[in-house]
């Protein structure tokens, strides 16, 4: 007893000297003895350019190969500078935008000059974590040299798969994007989230200090919390509460898009273009892993970051229900009531639903049926039916790559309407296909067929149906004949059998060619003499 009362104690103690939400459980002792106690957490925040991978495009746009001079802003006719990838003390790759710069020594990645103007000097820099992030500070990026007059800074919340603007920024927001500059200051609680571009990162002002753009995250948080941030729970309520504040901070993957280097002036001087480029010396990422409030820990294994979950959820984002605990579908953490919050944790099967029923965690709610005496789960969700939510719904089916108490467990068919017999599809997929459609989705026709709202039998083509006595098959529709034939195939002639064919094909032509003759023929009597 005085063991497990020193390690209450101990516990009771450790939570209060943490923040918020940065403990998922507590032992805590009731008149049954010491229980645990379950809280929603999350992971400290740490910098994530310790971790993140780093690609920079299009091949070619990092200097030093060639090798090749550049020159400053600071000093545009003193182009003693060099950029050698060859060369380790003059290379400039992108990893240096991610090191700890020690001794004092500021190392950059560097791209190529500005030879080429007027195209545009273009670069992107993506940077990826295969993982979800939740950002908790001002994302900071430094540039050595002047910052860009253009630039957008791109979010992915899917691994790179889309992007959406964070931010634009530019000298002149109207010319640049045909947006009215906006700091965030300027902004409400209503629109926190909107996508603005502002001017307070692009100008030159001349001063070799002004290294820094930023994406301003503590001034969004500052909105709800206050200016020093001192009133945290009216941040996580709002969090809770107003729809898509949460995935504003949550990202995969970021992208910096550089349109126009620093121009040091109102116009680029086209006899010294060598002192325009880019060049980033740091680029920092304050965030923590998202974890869907269900682990206290991230650590890094195999190379990616991982949650440690808590609360019977597993998956790399504790973005699921371990198996054996799906009574009920799977919930994030909620940040309320605060300070503690609600865990959402997941349950046995079974336990909670008042029966023994397997829903697989497509379903909370059980019915008994009396004639025929069975349990069955009620509203069954994901695209699920069945008595334990265990079959796909009618235009659905089952993903083979998927356990049966995952969330995509069905996927939808995607019947092509116009190609198959209804919307169902078999166990693989694959539709049922009307004649001449083929394709898992019966999008596509088969050979000797062609696409028109539905596939319809080829009138002709260049194989089997070929178009006759010189016709020309216009795309598998129909065959153009010469003058003398008709027929779908042109088979036949337009002159009638055993008749003769330029008679028959010509009638007035004949006869005003038989008029002509009486006529010349009259006239040619009367001039003659007798």
């Amino acid at each position: 007893m005085l063991l497990q009362a020193v390690l209450l104690l101990l516990l009771q103690c450790l939570a209060s000297t943490l923040g918020q939400y940065e403990l998922c459980k507590s032992l805590v002792s009731t008149d049954e003895g010491s229980v645990w106690e379950y809280y929603a957490c999350q992971p400290k925040s740490a910098s994530m350019k310790d971790y993140m991978r780093i690609k920079v495009d299009p091949p070619g746009i990092t200097c030093g190969n060639p090798p090749e001079r550049f020159c400053t802003l600071e000093n545009p006719y003193l182009c003693s500078d060099e950029c050698d990838a060859s060369n380790p003390d003059l290379a400039h790759p992108p990893q240096l935008m991610q090191d700890r710069e020690r001794n004092g020594l500021i190392t950059y990645w560097q791209t190529v000059t500005w030879r080429r103007h007027p195209e545009p000097l273009l670069a992107n820099i993506s940077m990826s974590w295969n993982k979800s992030l939740e950002l908790t500070d001002d994302i900071l990026i430094t540039f050595e040299y002047g910052r860009p007059t253009i630039m957008v800074l791109d979010k992915s919340m899917d691994h790179g798969r889309s992007w959406q603007p964070y931010q634009f920024y530019a000298d002149d927001c109207l010319d640049a994007f045909n947006m009215p500059p906006k700091q965030v200051r300027d902004l409400s609680p209503a629109n926190i989230t909107r996508v603005i571009c502002t001017e307070q990162y692009s100008r030159w002002v001349g001063s070799k200090n002004d290294k820094n753009v930023k994406f301003e995250v503590r001034a969004r948080f500052a909105v709800f919390a206050g200016p020093r941030l001192q009133n945290m729970d009216s941040l996580y309520t709002r969090m809770e509460s107003m729809k898509g504040l949460r995935d504003f901070f949550t990202f995969t993957n970021l992208r910096l898009r550089l349109l126009r280097p620093a121009l040091g002036g109102t116009y680029v001087q086209r006899d010294n273009l060598l002192k325009y480029f880019y060049a980033i010396s740091n680029i920092e990422v304050p965030a923590r892993c998202k974890c869907n409030l269900h682990a206290s820990q991230c650590l890094l294994q195999d190379g990616n970051l991982q949650c440690q979950c808590e609360h019977n959820t597993t998956g790399q984002d504790c973005q699921r229900c371990k198996k054996g605990f799906k009574a009920k579908s799977w919930k994030a953490g909620s940040y309320l009531p605060t300070p503690n919050g609600t865990p959402n944790t997941c349950t046995i099967a079974g336990s909670s639903s008042g029966s023994n029923c397997e829903c697989y965690g497509h379903s909370n709610r059980c019915s008994y049926i009396d004639y025929l005496n069975i349990i069955t789960c009620v509203s069954c969700k994901h695209n699920t039916r069945g008595q334990n939510c265990q079959h796909c719904r009618l235009g659905y089916f089952r993903n083979a790559s998927a356990e049966l108490d995952d969330e995509s467990v069905c996927i939808e068919c995607n019947c092509n309407q116009m190609g198959s017999v209804h919307d169902r599809c078999n166990g693989t997929g694959f539709c049922q296909c009307k004649d001449g459609a083929t394709g898992a989705k019966c999008d596509d026709c088969l050979p000797g067929y062609y696409w028109k709202q539905g596939c319809y039998p080829n009138i002709c083509d260049e194989e089997m149906l070929l178009c006759q006595n010189g016709g020309t098959c216009n795309q598998n529709q129909k065959c153009i004949c010469p003058p003398e034939f008709k027929g779908v195939l042109c088979q036949h002639s337009r002159c009638e059998a055993g008749k003769d064919c330029n008679a028959a094909s010509s009638p007035h032509l004949s006869m005003a060619t038989l008029l002509l003759c009486t006529l010349l023929a009259h006239l040619l009597a009367m001039l003659t003499p007798h």
